[in-house]
């Protein structure tokens, strides 16, 4: 008995002796420092934390923690330049915080964004945590969050560099020294609260510029004449090409009716040639920052910036539940190559093998243009699993999320594909030495369209023809059109144009075209942007003391000055310098010579419906306005409507006026308002419905098709 009892009481002190061991084992791995990693957002950091595990602790900066102050200037131009950084009010419990974390952290590693941007926002952390330069190799950069690319890039820890951080610091020091001495300028010589800037004077600029060739445009006046044939039962359209074999304009009315006079209507026409062939259409590479703007704006609506907010968001990752958790569904969305890696190609050829099978996996893809000029820092903007498709993941995202999603998972996928194959047909039909063309095309392989049905060729199917065969005319309608001037500019056209030019980088195409809309120096209408009073009136001001700030050229040499930073050809002082030493120049001269621009009043014609004042029409920053002349001891004010000439189809009885929003928005509404609350974003015309919308005509999509073919032709020739 005694033996069984000495046998307990000793297992009872293993087991007791075992739990000491366990809690002081325990005790020692809280007490173990773990490695610090900051990023700038909350999101990033969640996703990062879980795929590096236990051993590292991330947090996250939110953006930017030190900045040039608001207040001044903040750049000592007598001491080359030198910036005089601050912390950015309202980060001082960040700061704190972090200074906490990175003391009692075994290391620390600043993974902020793999950009000009993100490499300065690391060097700024590193000056307010103290950290080695010089010898820690700290920074580390990723192009998708995504576990292995994240481990894979804490193997390989680097330190700053300093290209990087002079590049993003002379962009930031040029901006300044633009934007804080014109302003000042401009308030004293023109009007309080407005504002110029380097890269937004260009935007700006293109924008009046081709308002200028739209308002100077003189339309010339050309003829059309579309016929009808018929084969057996089967009809379809050709244009007039031609007389004598020759291809022939019709300038008016009088060269259409010499054309009609050679033609017997009633007697059938001859089909005198037929050319068929096969023509490849290739895919696009993937996007770009600038392309995938461009086309979320043309084919999802998005504006520039919400198409930036919806990327990052997919870049720093997206909760998809179960075992998969938050993870990183794109790549970095701010490139401007089209290149890709290899194991993305690999994935990419499995994927489109699987799915549709082997006749659409390109052998060798088409490899994309790069821009000239373009920086190649970072892949193109890709999915980071082919395999995680917008359907699969459709429940876990936001509608906006899930259209972007779709968009760059189609496009790059389709990129990796074979080409379109088109049956195109192009038919020539003559009688009395009159000339019509036909262009057909159908669909005969899909090739990439398969994954990208936004690109698919629309079908114009032509009935089968031969040369010697008869048709006959069914009906032919001549149609006076005149020239068009060049089109206003949309988001997605600005953005390609300040592209094209070599202006701003992928980073600030969505804050530049915020920026000029936020001073109301262009409006928005039917998505196109116009140029405000005070656009124009801010323009021609920069324009006529300040040349080189609204030169596109010399605009372009900065930016490519400041790639030449980057890449250690180039020391940032002297890119500054040779910038700002004319234009302080141009200051001095400006100061001296620009006259104070009077802004006048126009008297409205008639009078304050509060004290009986005279109504005055002013330029505010939204454009022109009635305000009561007693000012401010009467503050009456009244929108400008303007009537467009159209009764409101809803009451017929009021005028159809032009109003705006808040924000400067046009719209159009019912001169009775409230009494009728017709409205409608679009302008209206004679075929508006009551409740604001235009019925589809029919001829469109026809005319759309005529078009179709045409581009065809021309392209199969």
């Amino acid at each position: 008995m005694a033996s069984q009892t000495a046998v307990k009481e000793k297992k009872a002190r293993a087991v007791k002796s075992t739990k000491t061991q366990t809690k002081s084992r325990a005790k020692k791995k809280t007490k173990q420092k773990k490695n610090l990693v900051i990023v700038e957002s909350p999101s990033k950091a969640k996703t990062i934390e879980k795929y590096l595990g236990r051993n590292y602790k991330v947090v996250a900066s939110i953006g930017h923690i030190r900045d040039l102050p608001k207040s001044t200037m903040g750049v000592d131009i007598e001491n080359d330049y030198q910036p005089k950084y601050i912390n950015i009010r309202g980060k001082g419990d960040i700061i704190k915080s972090l200074k906490k974390d990175a003391k009692a952290a075994k290391h620390v590693y600043l993974a902020s964004d793999p950009d000009r941007e993100g490499e300065a926002i690391a060097w700024h952390l590193s000056h307010i945590l103290d950290l080695d330069l010089d010898s820690s190799d700290n920074r580390v950069v990723f192009n998708e969050i995504t576990k292995d690319a994240v481990k894979d890039a804490f193997k390989h820890p680097r330190k700053i560099d300093m290209d990087l951080v002079d590049a993003q610091q002379a962009r930031r020091i040029l901006d300044r020294l633009v934007g804080y001495s014109l302003s000042p300028i401009l308030w004293k010589k023109v009007k309080k609260g407005l504002s110029a800037g380097r890269v937004q004077s260009i935007a700006l600029g293109l924008v009046i510029k081709r308002e200028q060739e739209i308002q100077a445009f003189e339309p010339d006046e050309y003829w059309s004449l579309d016929t009808m044939f018929k084969k057996s039962r089967t009809k379809f359209k050709a244009a007039f090409y031609g007389l004598e074999g020759k291809k022939t304009s019709l300038p008016d009315n009088d060269a259409v009716q010499e054309v009609l006079k050679k033609m017997d209507r009633t007697a059938p026409f001859n089909v005198t040639n037929v050319v068929t062939k096969d023509r490849k259409r290739n895919p696009q590479p993937p996007f770009t920052t600038s392309t995938m703007q461009q086309a979320a704006n043309t084919q999802l609506n998005f504006k520039t910036r919400k198409t930036m907010m919806a990327a990052q968001q997919l870049y720093e990752g997206i909760n998809l539940g179960g075992k998969n958790g938050t993870v990183g569904l794109i790549t970095y969305m701010r490139t401007d190559s089209v290149r890709l890696s290899d194991t993305a190609k690999a994935e990419a050829s499995t994927f489109i093998n699987d799915e549709y099978g082997s006749e659409y996996a390109a052998v060798k893809p088409v490899e994309g243009k790069q821009q000239e000029g373009a920086q190649d820092a970072h892949e193109a903007i890709r999915p980071t699993s082919v395999f995680r498709t917008p359907a699969s993941i459709k429940d876990k995202l936001t509608n906006e999320q899930f259209k972007l999603y779709q968009l760059i998972w189609s496009r790059f996928v389709a990129s990796q594909m074979t080409p379109e194959i088109l049956a195109t047909m192009a038919v020539t039909i003559e009688q009395n030495g009159v000339t019509f063309r036909a262009n057909g095309s159908q669909t005969k392989f899909a090739g990439f369209t398969k994954a990208y049905p936004a690109a698919k060729n629309k079908d114009n199917k032509l009935p089968s023809l031969a040369t010697g065969d008869v048709v006959d005319m069914v009906s032919m309608s001549p149609e006076q059109h005149f020239t068009q001037p060049p089109a206003r500019y949309t988001e997605a056209t600005l953005v390609r144009a300040l592209e094209e030019n070599g202006v701003g980088r992928p980073s600030t195409y969505a804050a530049t075209i915020e920026t000029i809309q936020r001073r109301a120096y262009v409006r928005l209408d039917t998505k196109k942007f116009v140029p405000t009073e005070l656009g124009e009136l801010v323009q021609n001001t920069v324009q006529e003391f300040f040349p080189d700030v609204t030169n596109i050229k010399f605009t372009a040499k900065v930016e490519t000055d400041l790639d030449n930073v980057e890449a250690g050809q180039k020391y940032w002082v002297k890119v500054v310098d040779d910038f700002f030493t004319p234009f302080s120049k141009e200051l001095e001269t400006a100061e001296k010579e620009m006259e104070k621009i009077v802004l006048k009043d126009e008297l409205a014609g008639f009078d304050c419906d509060i004290c009986g004042a005279p109504m005055l029409k002013k330029l505010g920053r939204y454009g022109k306005f009635y305000a009561c002349s007693r000012f401010p001891d009467c503050r009456n004010t009244q929108t400008i409507v303007e009537e467009i000439g159209l009764l409101c189809p809803k009451c017929k009885t009021g005028q159809i006026v032009e109003r705006k929003t808040k924000l400067g928005r046009k719209f159009y509404g019912c001169s009775r308002y409230p009494e009728c609350d017709f409205v409608s974003w679009e302008k209206p015309t004679e075929k508006t419905l009551p409740d604001g919308t235009t019925p589809k005509d029919e001829t469109d999509d026809d005319n759309k098709n005529q078009e179709n073919t045409e581009e065809t032709s021309k392209s199969s020739k």
